[in-house]
């Protein structure tokens, strides 16, 4: 039904139209359209189950909502495109480009996904993915992301996911220490800046290690002061806010250095 609603708005567009808008045509009839140069098509709810999309150009496409359960995306370009809430269970994603896309709610059950395909994309409440394609960069990222959406939480567990993926780099103990400092977690904050601390001086990167500590001495200093009979902000909440102020701006956006700009969260 989708798809004849589809084809016959563009049929009756005119020949030039329909001329042009040919791989789209073959792509909603035959549901098969190898190497097509498909950017910027807006495809929202289509139906495009078991469709051979290898090598297809979906550049910057609107594929919010299809259904693409047992698709073969075959080193597709993807770059850009919307998936957000599509399904995709059983496709062939290997080998496609995935600099940001929206995979966002999408099912990915079953999927078949590089192991570094995500390190790109967006896709916090994507369901099914597998373990191989969760790689240190692609649960940090997405860290990066829940961060700066406010989701504290979910920000913690996707930098602790990271951790026991890579636990010698250092910026994952630094941005989940930042996200319990954010939900009060003040001892847990403080053993992450301090680890994340020894694998700085390890590294060499001592000015690193000298901020981390620092801020761990300030969010003790507020607990003491916390604990206080004296009412007021002491040095160590002064000492605290501008610590983790600084952490804030070097360690959880640093990761956004290797994110796709422009997609709002």
């Amino acid at each position: 039904m989708w798809a004849s609603l589809m084809l016959g708005g563009l049929l009756g567009l005119g020949a030039g139209a329909a001329q042009a808008n040919e791989a789209l045509l073959q792509l909603l009839q035959e549901r098969s359209c190898r190497g097509c140069r498909l950017a910027d098509v807006d495809l929202v709810h289509a139906d495009l189950r078991d469709a051979d999309l290898r090598e297809a150009r979906l550049m910057r496409a609107n594929l919010s909502r299809a259904q693409l359960d047992g698709a073969d995306l075959n080193g597709a370009d993807l770059s850009f495109t919307s998936l957000r809430g599509a399904s995709l269970r059983g496709a062939d994603l290997r080998g496609s480009q995935l600099y940001g896309t929206d995979l966002r709610d999408a099912n990915l059950s079953g999927a078949q996904l590089d192991p570094d395909a995500l390190e790109q994309a967006h896709w916090q409440g994507a369901q099914g993915i597998a373990g191989g394609s969760r790689s240190h960069a692609a649960l940090h990222n997405a860290g990066v992301e829940a961060f700066l959406a406010g989701n504290w939480t979910s920000a913690e567990t996707l930098f602790s996911d990271a951790i026991r993926s890579q636990p010698q780099e250092p910026l994952s103990w630094v941005a989940r220490g930042i996200s319990r400092s954010e939900q009060a977690k003040d001892d847990l904050a403080a053993a992450d800046f301090n680890y994340a601390a020894s694998l700085y001086q390890q590294q060499g990167s001592s000015a690193w290690a000298d901020q981390l500590k620092a801020a761990a001495d300030a969010i003790s200093q507020r607990r003491f002061e916390e604990n206080a009979t004296e009412e007021g902000s002491g040095i160590g909440s002064q000492l605290l806010g501008g610590a983790i102020s600084g952490l804030r701006m070097i360690a959880p956006l640093a990761a956004k250095a290797f994110m796709p700009f422009g997609l709002g969260l």
